[in-house]
Order: C-alpha cells, then structure tokens, then sequence
C-alpha cells in the first residue's frame, strides 16, 4: 500500500499509473477504522482496479470542539488493517492540505436535508462534511465512492453534493455492519467503557420496538414510548423520529405503504451515538 499525503501527488500518482479506462473506488474515513468501515474496502476492491481510501478527521464538520479533540486517533492499526484489506493507495493529509489558508468558504445548497435531525441538531454540520468530500473527491476523482449506512443524513447530503458539483461519480451505500448484539459498529464505541457499552445496545433495542409496533396512522405516541424507553436506560435523547426513506421527509401520519426509516442520535455520558434502522 502506498501512503501519500500531497493532493497534488495522489493526483499525479492516479493520472499516470491508472488511465481513463480503469476503474478507482475510493472510501472516505476518518480512522479509528472497524470492520464496517473494512467490509467497504474489501467491497471497493472486489468492483474496482484500485482501492484508495484516506484518512482525515474533519475539523469544520465538529460542532463541539471537545469532541474533535477528543475523537480516537489509532493511525498504526488503521494502516495494518487496510494493508490487510488489500486497499492500493492511503490519503493521509494534514489539515492545511484539504484547507489551504487563503482559500474561500464555500456554501452548499443543501436544502431540506440540512434543516431536520443531524442538521438541526448540528448547525453546520453538513457545511462541513461537504468540504471536505468535494475537495476529496476532486482530488481522488473515483468512479465509484464507497458509504456505510449508519451515517443515513449523511449519505443523503453526499449523494445532494455530488448532484450540485456534477461529480462523475457513483455511490453505493452498504448496510450497517453490526456486533453480534445489534450494537452497530463505530468509531465513537471505543469512547465507551464496559457499562456505557452495554447500556449502548438499548439504541438498537428502541429501534427494534418501533419496526415491532409501526402500524399505520399516527405516529406520535410511538416515538415518544421509544424516546422514554431511551431515557429510563440513561440516555440524553436528541431525537427519535420516523421518516421517509427515500428523502427524510418526516413521518407523522403512516399510510402503511410508505417505505420508512427510524433514525435515532443520543448521548451516553459525554458520547454521541447515532443509529438508524429501515421499517418495512
């Protein structure tokens, strides 16, 4: 595996050695890497001549300074584990690589999508995300990029971004990689001690009740019996809500037929765990 931390060399090293005609996956991550984040490499590198991924946690994308100084840096294992995986190309920039000083903000136009749960929960959150994924995926310039579905939002405003800039560029989102328990797999699990970690898997629970008990109609009474069950196992609950699956409108009245989401985010102490499940 070869590690580059220059855009220009990465985009020089891409234009040389692999031409026009070969495919490049590339997958996105912020380290402390587990094995959902190996499953998209191993899937990348299935569908694509070269696999690059990068590494690069994204300061404008944190609300909570505390929290970007606190997100785990394991470097040396994430590098084993994707030289295990069998990923060509490792992007490790540093921050004034991706945001050189000098350079303008931009603003993405991202709608609806920016104004409900992640994005009203964290007021420019999704500025940042984009950022940094369209100066990523102008470097790398892939064929194919590569997301997990736990982050849900997240997937969405990429898939927005991609649209506005015109990236010739596919996306495939894969399902959420869980622990055995249903625990869905995260970087943030390795902020949780023993017992945060286990009451961690009643998110999993809260959404397994809602898919049980979702009949068609009103559904108030049912998120606010899932936010409950979430408090009494003690949880901070920023949201429980149900919404369309294919544009997170928000779902307050069921027909039935609707294909639907539940996604949930809430804290454990001071860790910020997000979840989401397909209903039907």
């Amino acid at each position: 595996m070869i590690i580059i931390k220059e855009a220009l060399a990465l985009s020089n090293l891409l234009k040389k050695r692999h031409p026009g005609n070969q495919h490049i996956g590339f997958v996105p991550t912020m380290g402390a890497l587990h094995d959902g984040h190996i499953s998209l490499v191993k899937q990348c590198k299935l569908e694509n001549d070269i696999t690059v991924s990068s590494i690069f946690v994204n300061p404008t994308q944190f609300n909570n300074p505390a929290d970007f100084e606190k997100y785990p840096i394991t470097i040396e294992s994430d590098i084993d584990k994707l030289e295990a995986a069998g990923c060509d190309i490792l992007f490790l920039p540093s921050v004034t690589e991706i945001y050189p000083p000098g350079k303008p903000t931009l603003h993405y136009e991202l709608g609806y999508l920016e104004t409900v749960l992640e994005g009203h929960y964290r007021p420019g959150h999704f500025q940042g995300v984009c950022m940094v994924v369209d100066k990523l995926l102008s470097i790398v310039q892939p064929t194919v990029l590569y997301l997990g579905q736990k982050d849900y939002q997240q997937c969405m405003v990429i898939s927005k971004l991609v649209e506005l800039k015109n990236f010739n560029t596919a996306i495939r989102i894969s399902e959420t990689i869980r622990e055995t328990d249903g625990l869905a797999m995260s970087s943030r699990n390795v902020r949780l001690n023993e017992q945060e970690r286990i009451q961690a898997l009643f998110i999993y629970k809260a959404m397994i009740m809602v898919k049980n008990e979702m009949k068609p109609g009103k559904l108030g009474a049912l998120k606010e019996k899932a936010t409950r069950f979430l408090t009494e196992h003690g949880f901070k609950v920023d949201y429980v809500d149900i919404a369309d699956a294919s544009n997170l409108a928000l779902i307050n009245d069921w027909d039935g037929r609707q294909k639907a989401v539940v996604l949930v985010a809430a804290y454990l102490h001071e860790v910020r765990l997000i979840d989401n499940l397909i209903l039907n």
